[in-house]
């Protein structure tokens, strides 16, 4: 089963159209059907990888807040894959360009 996950995670590295950065932080998620706290894995302009045992679908939508150094960026973001029991991944949905120069700030100091 690890061996499973392995690959979906690298199928998912080579589709990635943004560089990740190593950001741990706690992320906060409201959805229709899941609310909570979860801590991420890593972070692009694009999207997050959120560690979560909350069954949150595919398709989902979840509004984010990502706290960082210098405030906090609030975003739509929509649940792409589930690695279920472990985690997301999320693509952001309509980033603005003040939220997304604050993302790369922060991803620079990571």
């Amino acid at each position: 089963m690890d061996e499973e996950i392995d690959v979906r995670l690298q199928d998912q590295d080579e589709r990635r159209l943004f560089d990740r950065s190593r950001l741990i932080i706690d992320v906060f998620f409201d959805g229709k059907d899941a609310t909570g706290v979860a801590s991420t894995k890593d972070i692009s302009i694009g999207g997050i990888y959120m560690n979560t045992q909350a069954h949150l679908p595919e398709g989902s939508v979840l509004l984010l807040r990502i706290p960082l150094t210098e405030g906090q960026v609030i975003v739509n973001a929509e649940v792409m894959y589930v690695n279920e029991g472990v985690g997301v991944g999320l693509r952001f949905q309509g980033l603005s360009p003040e939220d997304r120069a604050a993302l790369e700030r922060e991803m620079a100091r990571s």
